[in-house]
């Protein structure tokens, strides 16, 4: 057996998530059970994370160990076929028999679309949000965020996490057009929730209820409560995980 990492996509409006779950449909169960069913043999995959309930991927990474000299380009082929059509698989990789999708994983990359608009066709994949939203001020919110690491205020209460720190590279605000925008955000690692709970803060930046220095302090309270409430979910999407290139073999 070899390992390989696995880079696919998914829309999540249908799962509770990527990771297995009592009574629950999810991503991780869909992709082993295609596995099993085409190798005949139970093969766990290991995610580079998780994702909510309803959250999207648009690359998601998973590692397993499979036969050292499948034919990746076959099963690509035979995954695609019999994985629902809201998964599908675009690259296996061969690793470092020690690669860990999660641990070796050195950023994250997660954009929220927002739309000013109502939009028959982006309903389901942004959030639809006022036209006189300030993104400039949106923007100056959240350019303090890389100069934080405890992001408590963000994060899920309850988790099983053994800190709330995390290292944010960049974060900012994108217009696409005249009536869409796309908040791109990528750090180390992130907290359960916690992209949605930034961007529901930082929408209220824009509709003028908080100010920059209000932001400030909502991080700086370290409570869930101080912050604003969380983003739909159907927005959200995992854009890209990267890892150092001398993981690939």
């Amino acid at each position: 057996m070899a390992r390989y990492f696995i880079i696919f996509s998914y829309d999540g409006a249908a799962y509770h998530g990527w990771q297995i779950q009592p009574n629950a449909r999810t991503v991780q169960q869909e992709l082993e059970g295609a596995l099993a069913l085409l190798l005949r043999e139970n093969c766990p995959v290991v995610g580079a994370g998780r994702t909510d309930t309803g959250v999207n991927a648009a690359q998601m990474v998973a590692h397993a160990d499979l036969p050292e000299n499948i034919d990746t380009a076959q099963l690509i082929y035979k995954l695609n076929k019999v994985l629902p059509p809201d998964i599908s698989v675009s690259a296996i990789r061969r690793v470092k028999d020690d690669a860990h999708a999660r641990f070796d994983a050195v950023s994250r990359c997660y954009c929220y679309y927002v739309s000013t608009v109502k939009s028959p066709f982006a309903r389901r994949y942004a959030c639809r949000v006022p036209s006189d939203l300030n993104f400039e001020a949106m923007n100056n919110a959240a350019r303090v965020l890389p100069e934080y690491t405890d992001f408590t205020s963000f994060s899920k209460l309850h988790t099983d996490v053994k800190t709330n720190n995390c290292k944010i590279k960049s974060a900012q605000w994108k217009r696409l057009d005249d009536n869409h925008w796309v908040f791109e955000i990528e750090a180390d690692r992130f907290l359960r929730n916690m992209v949605r709970a930034i961007v529901g803060t930082l929408l209220l930046v824009g509709r003028g209820k908080l100010t920059v220095d209000d932001f400030r302090n909502v991080i700086e309270q370290k409570e869930r409560c101080a912050a604003g409430d969380s983003a739909v979910a159907e927005a959200l999407f995992l854009a890209e995980v990267k890892y150092p290139n001398d993981i690939y073999l």
